[in-house]
């Protein structure tokens, strides 16, 4: 008999529906200007906060999450270095009236 997979479970279920489950890994772990490439994808992803919280969090150190480098994620470690769980954060700054393009970028991977 068989064996077949049911899809992610866990914390990290969300990533089946991101934008870059149908791409190459390796292009989201990128330096420099492939950086720019990588963060286009997460563009219109519906899953972009749960993918960068997770990285906060985790505190990982590479690859493009949620719209953001490493340096941009460790910016925000560093600004914001009271901050254990963020996605309360993502989504309180998101759902404020109408928050300034700095405060969208910086908090929700945006691109300015």
């Amino acid at each position: 008999m068989a064996l077949q997979a049911t899809g992610p479970v866990g914390a990290m279920a969300w990533a089946a529906h991101g934008a870059c489950s149908d791409v190459d890994p390796d292009s989201l772990f990128v330096s420099g200007a492939a950086q720019h490439r990588a963060k286009r994808v997460c563009g219109s992803c519906p899953v972009r906060l749960e993918c960068l919280a997770e990285a906060l969090d985790n505190r990982i150190e590479y690859g493009v999450w949620g719209g953001l480098t490493a340096r941009e994620r460790r910016t925000l470690l560093r600004q914001l270095p009271e901050v254990v769980r963020w996605r309360p954060l993502l989504d309180a700054r998101l759902s404020s009236a109408t928050p300034a393009r700095s405060d969208r970028s910086r908090y929700a991977g945006a691109q300015e």
